[in-house]
């Protein structure tokens, strides 16, 4: 049992961590806003490298990419938080079933490592080349970010043992 609520609390964590992540990103749209359109923009990167024909000046676009980023979150948390509803319902089920419950919050927790994977640590630090940038370089919490959701992700996805302790 206690594997179990361990489990649960976890997937509620990330779901509260998205809580917040969407909760900031909207009240306070412009901060987070302009580290899309610098990034996109290449316009901290390094003088004269050869990527800077990627850059992305249109205020349309950096819009787009950033309530894209928001959708993407907020799927994210809203999964997240019913992935952990279904999982608390089963909690007391067999290992068959616990196991089944589990399903959303894996599809949840990939959808979170798909996010920071590809469209920070791919698109934002490589095709951008963010990580050229001092001022507007998001590698690190993004690996972190992966990095705990990952661990989160192969927990849950252990199979559950037979007999609860």
């Amino acid at each position: 049992m206690t594997l179990r609520i361990a489990k649960i609390a976890l997937v509620f964590s990330v779901a509260i961590f998205y809580s917040f992540v969407v909760l900031n990103n909207t009240t306070d749209y412009n901060s987070n806003y302009q580290f899309v359109r610098h990034v996109a923009m290449m316009d901290s990167t390094f003088p004269g490298n050869r990527g800077m024909w990627r850059a992305i000046n249109s205020p349309v676009w950096h819009t787009v990419l950033y309530l894209s980023i928001i959708a993407w979150e907020t799927v994210t948390m809203i999964l997240c938080l019913l992935g952990g509803i279904i999982m608390l319902r089963a909690l007391r089920e067999t290992a068959t079933k616990f196991q089944q419950a589990k399903q959303v919050a894996i599809a949840a927790l990939t959808l979170s490592l798909v996010m920071w994977l590809v469209a920070f640590l791919s698109v934002g630090a490589e095709w951008f080349l963010m990580w050229q940038s001092r001022t507007w370089n998001g590698q690190e919490p993004a690996f972190r970010m992966f990095t705990v959701v990952g661990i989160v992700l192969l927990f849950v996805a252990q199979p559950e043992p037979e007999a609860q302790p």
